[in-house]
């Protein structure tokens, strides 16, 4: 009776979980694709993104990676956080960087959900 009752919790959380948004004004697929930010598609969603940012704070790390694909870069940080980062303008990898280049940058809690989501420039 005791697995009953935990496969059914089980099953009850799992279809309670939330849908990942929709970001109006952006081809994920693209957004994918444009890893780095090499190929200025990222940057041509930039002002897409600036409205929605808030959509993504408090999703999970996998929701984010679901969302936006593997970030460029990872970090972890002191207590367990986490910081993906996203480059909008053609980041350091890229053939032709740009010097001080934009990135999205999501820092996780502890318990992996975005806290903060920011945009700025990157500093090396």
């Amino acid at each position: 009776m005791r697995k009953l009752s935990t496969f059914i919790l089980c099953a009850v959380l799992v279809s309670c979980t939330n849908p990942l948004p929709t970001l109006e004004g952006m081809d994920i697929s693209k957004w994918k694709d444009d890893k780095n930010g090499c190929f200025g598609k990222r940057q041509e969603m930039e002002p897409a993104l600036t409205q929605q940012m808030n959509k993504l704070k408090g999703l999970s790390e996998m929701d984010i990676v679901d969302l936006l694909g593997r970030p460029d870069e990872n970090e972890l940080y002191k207590r367990n956080q986490k910081f993906f980062s996203y480059y909008v303008t053609p980041g350091p990898d890229c053939p032709d960087p740009e010097e001080l280049p934009k990135k999205l940058v999501i820092r996780f809690n502890a318990m992996g959900y975005a806290q903060l989501v920011s945009l700025g420039t990157a500093r090396h």
